[in-house]
């Protein structure tokens, strides 16, 4: 028997897993910073290719699919992180017309290479920031202070564009972006949720245009966003952001940095074998 054309078998094996990968991410996303991408492209990637969909664009439909979970999951981190005071406002806005043009220009290029690159892309940035959250050091920075005004913007423009390519929320970059320039590793955390809400919307958008009429789609997709998967992990993500902030701000700061590296590291080990 199916359901949407999916094995009702397959279902009750899918919806569980998928829940508890949105209660993971929606910790993720208060805890670190971030929009729960690291987490839910991969838990993505294998649904679909459990659902047998066209390799040549699940890696596609998981990013686009992880963007759209990250809309709801970025606004309630972002309050909570809001509600302490946390957030960087004025640094945020700073950022809003870069990112979308970085987005803009992430979804063009994404809707132009195939599979193999964007996990490339994704395991190795994911390396790189884990590398330097473990062996880096306080002392390690650029500057105590943040970029000129027209630095900061081309900085976020690139973060905005690299994040819609992988999917992600750009916590990863902005977290590391900021404690670089010495800002605080909470501050940082908190002010990255917001990224997360600047990025997700207009990629959401751009991965439904570069997808839209695409053969081989599974049931309930618009372009490259599946609204089976965003349905069912998006509740658990935003029930469980609220957690991953108040740990935020429990933890030391080299306690978030180590978890942040285990969760990348983790990660990039699981699309350097897929492409192996």
């Amino acid at each position: 028997m199916q359901i949407i054309g999916i094995d009702i078998t397959e279902l009750l094996i899918l919806v569980p897993a998928l829940i508890a990968a949105g209660l993971l991410a929606g910790v993720a996303a208060g805890l670190l910073g971030i929009g729960g991408g690291a987490i839910l492209v991969p838990v993505l990637f294998q649904l679909f290719t459990f659902l047998k969909v066209d390799p040549s664009i699940t890696m596609h439909l998981s990013v686009g699919t992880s963007l759209a979970i990250i809309i709801p999951t970025s606004i309630r981190s972002l309050k909570g992180h809001m509600a302490k005071g946390a957030v960087d406002v004025i640094l945020l806005k700073s950022w809003i017309f870069p990112v979308l043009f970085g987005c803009v220009l992430g979804t063009i290029i994404a809707s132009y290479v195939d599979g193999f690159l964007l996990k490339a892309v994704f395991a190795f940035f994911s390396t790189l920031i884990g590398l330097k959250l473990i062996f880096g050091k306080e002392t390690w920075l650029i500057s105590k202070q943040m970029p000129s005004k027209i630095n900061n913007k081309v900085i976020s423009g690139v973060i905005g564009m690299f994040s819609t390519l992988m999917g992600i929320g750009g916590g990863i970059f902005g977290v590391t972006y900021m404690t670089l320039f010495g800002r605080k590793i909470h501050q940082s955390i908190a002010t990255s949720s917001g990224l997360g809400l600047l990025i997700s919307i207009p990629a959401t958008m751009g991965f439904m245009w570069a997808g839209w009429g695409t053969a081989g789609l599974p049931a309930l997709s618009l372009g490259y966003v599946n609204w089976l998967g965003v349905g069912i992990m998006v509740p658990a993500t935003v029930l469980a952001a609220p957690i991953g902030v108040k740990l935020a701000h429990s933890f030391s700061r080299r306690t978030l940095e180590m978890a942040f590296a285990a969760l990348l590291f983790f990660v990039s080990a699981r699309f350097v074998i897929s492409l192996l």
